[in-house]
């Protein structure tokens, strides 16, 4: 296999012949709604949203059955054909034989070109797509290079085929909804208009033009349109062997039209003579607007060869200086990889949890972990704005602390969700507390804890589990007091109310409920009395993370009290009787969640800061006191771990069973991260992982063993085969969660190990198959899937950053504390990384001149721009941020510190 490699330093690579890989898609986008993907033949598809489908829509199978692709044709004068795509009858026999065409796939951040040869006719092809940051268009740029000593006169054909409907009427009246299609062109291409969206439930007339327009050399026209697929095929052709440009027929005039048919963005350019050496260069737009006058305007903008290649530069220069962060290692390859790493986020909030060919479930959108974990590698980036952000998020809890799950487009719009009782995951409070921490410690901005934010409210009551009978539409999606008004109360409160309602929602073993799921979706066939243990102890350092954010309240803004809901102040009960008592927590709940069931009060009391700490840090530790004595398992040898469910019988998930070892990562995570396991267990937990849970060859740490059950009373996920997504596939988000907690607890070996172990699967393209970056698991054979679109890669990203470097912000200021090992630093001993912090753009460069491990150095000097900032040895420095924020605004400031 031809191998994957890097061409420059921001993560540019290429790979020779890559339509000899299976399932490769890359993903395009703007930042006004364009989202496409390409494959190494083109194909892939193109939309705004699960309504607007520019090209037919694709999932992962699709990839290798279609051949309706991004197409541009080239006829010679003897009747010969080539495709620049690779898509021709012709070149599909040739492959995997000498024949095959020489081809290559060159891509960076958000452009994508692939390069071909036409080796009888020594012509050279390259397509390069991107989609420019601000308009809803995707550009095809085309080249053809002569390279041949002869002239060369060949006819161009582009052939885009426009699908322009809903992806749901790929199975609902696909013909049908071909019938509603108008279809016309212009001078410069071919639009559709269909006359409605076609959806039974209700019809809803359209407006939208769907189009693919193009020019050639110095504005050159088409010449000969195909505006339907018939025309293009002809009757017996294909999309492979299209008659339109086997037979070199003509194509109808400009100002033609069509209806009742699929549409085809098909059109040819007059033939060209090109000599040795001579290049020719096409430019297509493809895109959706509401007018003409809009298409108009955005071919006025990229309409020729200069215009797209002006266009293509700006759009790489934009995307290199948005995804600001880099990493400097020994390990050039690795560096690069992160590059992706660090893109990936951004995809997250373009794409949502949709619209990639494995993503094919959903319309669109984002779900409530990923508002908050999304938040994470924007404060690291691009922090401007995300405390607004955080506060219109807020928006989405309800009285009760479980939260909105249908997410509307942009900041705080949540939408009611009117179907019955909602499902309910029981990890969804963890998620906004662990964001707010970050952004106070990266902006030392703890005010945020006293803004305010409404709350919001649908039919949902009693914590999902009853429907208000007296909630009407017509009220809208906020709580309001029993006089009408709408509730507001502060960040801090929202916190409050989350992690206690929590706390008291425990089934018969004293464990949080499991609900309808946690973090791992697939484990959803537990509502009744399944249990989470391992998010029980994500909880309990939640609510002593909470109490640390609380004193430095106080300690920040002088403070003594905060005013909390009336109806809260049962939450706060830490009687003896009530922690250790099911049925007492029970009632504590019913009275809460039934007090704020349609409307509340509205009033609010004051509550001293240090009594709210107190009993926050009084509960964490009754619950670290409580897994440690019930969840641990002494597997004996050295070795143990944590329980991590309860099934729907009530029973232990894990332990040492007839049919095996049964072993999950999520419960050691989180007793980890949560401070719940001894530093003794940790050490216990990494060599039961090592054991029972990690392969190196297909990417580090697998989610779980085999249980060799199908079982159902926990989750859908033991009904896949092992190895396959949740059930025990390398799920990259819970090994790098795995990482990031072994690292805050100093164990930086087994940490990085995890890390690298993933890091290192992608880059080994033989295994791992995709092009770079985290995919969202690696399977049984170590393929990975669902690129692109995972919460890995902002955690991946933030544990590179904030551990592994130990670049991060403590209550505003910086601290500088490395984990890095030997093998981390280059040749010259130095490993760096780049960041804003502070509204200042800094190169942190760390000097192991003596290659020193972890555990072995200190720092012994630092200084800013060559001024000192200390002298001595610690193993961690504070750089007030009143120091960085006095720099000057230079592009970079460069802070070295050495270790000894």
């Amino acid at each position: 296999m031809n191998h994957l490699h890097f061409v420059d330093g921001d993560g540019s690579f290429t790979l020779s012949k890559p339509e000899n890989v299976s399932y490769l898609y890359f993903p395009l986008a703007s930042e006004t709604g364009m989202k496409s993907s390409v494959t190494p033949n083109l194909g892939g598809d193109a939309k705004l949203d699960q309504e607007t489908f520019l090209l037919e829509p694709v999932s992962a199978e699709n990839l290798h059955n279609n051949r309706s692709v991004r197409n541009f044709w080239l006829a010679g004068p003897e009747g010969e054909v080539f495709s620049a795509a690779g898509a021709s009858a012709g070149q599909e026999a040739a492959r995997f034989t000498p024949a095959q065409d020489d081809s290559a796939v060159t891509a960076g951040l958000m452009w994508h070109t692939l390069e071909r040869d036409w080796q009888a006719m020594g012509l050279h092809t390259a397509v390069t797509t991107f989609c420019p940051r601000r308009d809803r268009v995707e550009i095809m740029l085309v080249c053809v290079h002569n390279r041949s000593d002869q002239p060369r006169r060949v006819t161009p054909t582009a052939a885009i085929p426009i699908y322009g409907r809903s992806a749901d009427n790929i199975r609902d009246h696909r013909n049908v909804t071909s019938m509603l299609h108008r279809i016309w062109t212009g001078d410069n291409g071919v639009m559709v208009r269909p006359t409605m969206s076609f959806d039974e439930r209700g019809h809803r007339p359209n407006h939208k033009i769907y189009y693919v327009w193009g020019c050639g050399p110095d504005g050159q026209k088409p010449e000969g349109f195909y505006p339907t697929v018939e025309d293009f095929l002809g009757e017996g052709g294909t999309y492979l062997h299209p008659r339109a440009v086997l037979e070199g027929r003509p194509g109808a005039a400009a100002g033609c039209t069509a209806e009742g048919r699929e549409a085809m963005g098909a059109f040819r350019f007059p033939a060209v003579t090109l000599a040795p050496g001579q290049k020719a260069e096409y430019v297509l737009l493809l895109g959706v607007e509401d007018s003409e006058a809009d298409i108009a305007a955005v071919w006025e903008k990229y309409g020729g060869p200069e215009k797209a290649l002006d266009a293509l530069e700006s759009t790489r220069a934009d995307w290199l200086e948005k995804v600001n962060v880099r990493f400097a290692t020994g390990d050039a390859d690795f560096d690069c990889l992160m590059r992706w790493v660090c893109f990936q986020p951004f995809l997250r909030r373009l794409f949502g949890c949709s619209f990639l060919p494995h993503h094919d479930y959903g319309r669109g959108g984002r779900g409530w972990r990923d508002l908050w974990q999304d938040c994470l590698s924007l404060l690291l980036m691009d922090p401007g704005g995300v405390g607004r952000m955080i506060e219109k998020n807020f928006g989405g809890v309800r009285i009760d602390g479980t939260n909105a799950t249908i997410i509307g487009d942009g900041d705080g719009n949540f939408i009611a969700d009117r179907n019955g009782i909602a499902r309910v995951w029981m990890d969804h409070a963890l998620w906004p507390q662990m964001t707010v921490k970050l952004y106070i410690d990266q902006t030392g901005d703890v005010a945020i804890l006293n803004r305010q934010a409404p709350y919001f409210k649908d039919a949902q009551a009693m914590r999902g589990t009853r429907i208000d009978p007296e909630h009407r539409p017509e009220q809208g999606c906020w709580q309001r007091t029993a006089g009408g008004e709408v509730y507001a109360g502060t960040i801090l409160e929202h916190l409050l109310i989350q992690q206690l309602a929590a706390f008291y929602e425990v089934g018969r073993h004293n464990i949080y409920r499991l609900r309808g799921a946690d973090w791992n979706d697939a484990l959803d066939m537990a509502a009744a009395q399944g249990e989470s243990v391992a998010f029980t102890c994500a909880y309990a350092g939640n609510l002593r993370e909470l109490a640390g954010m609380i004193r430095l309240l106080q300690r920040s803004t002088g403070a003594a009290s905060a005013r909390i809901l009336e109806e809260a102040l049962v939450l706060l009960n830490d009687q003896p009787e009530v922690l250790d008592q099911v049925e007492a927590k029970h009632r504590v709940l019913e009275q809460y969640a039934g007090a704020c069931s349609h409307t509340i009060s509205g009033r609010q009391v004051e509550v001293r800061l240090e009594d709210l700490a107190a009993s926050l840090e009084k509960k964490a530790s009754w619950l670290t006191a409580w897994l440690q004595g019930h969840e641990w398992i002494d597997a004996g040898d050295g070795q143990g771990w944590y329980n991590s469910y309860y099934d729907d019988h009530g029973r232990a998930v894990e332990g040492i069973f007839p049919t095996g070892v049964r072993m999950m990562l999520t419960g050691q995570v989180f007793a980890i991260m949560g401070g719940v396991a001894t530093d003794a267990q940790v050490g216990q937990i990494t060599r039961s992982a090592d054991r029972y849970l990690y392969r190196r060859e297909i990417g580090g740490y697998r989610l779980n063993t085999d249980f060799h059950e199908l079982k159902f009373d926990l989750g859908r996920m033991f009904g896949f085969a092992y190895g396959e997504k949740e059930n025990g596939a390398v799920f990259s988000h819970m090994a790098v969660m795995y990482a990031n907690a072994l690292y805050r607890r100093g164990f930086v070996q087994e940490g990085w190990k995890a890390l690298k172990s993933l890091a290192d699967t992608a880059l080994d393209f033989d295994t791992s198959r995709i092009y770079p970056g985290i995919p969202e698991y690696f399977r049984a054979d170590g393929r990975g899937m669902y690129h692109y679109l995972t919460g890995a890669a902002s955690w991946y990203m933030m544990t590179m950053i904030t551990q592994v470097f130990g670049v991060r912000g403590e209550a505003g200021d910086l601290l500088l504390e490395p984990k890095l090992t030997a093998g981390q630093f280059d040749e010259k001993g130095r490993a760096m990384v780049s960041v804003t912090f502070a509204g200042r753009r800094l190169t942190v460069c760390y000097e192991n001149p003596e290659r020193l491990d972890y555990g072995s150095y200190r720092i012994g000097a630092a200084a800013c721009d060559g001024a000192e900032l200390c002298a001595g040895s610690s193993s961690s420095l504070l750089i007030p941020r009143a120091i960085v924020e006095a720099l000057p605004a230079a592009p970079e400031h460069r802070i070295t510190v050495t270790l000894c």
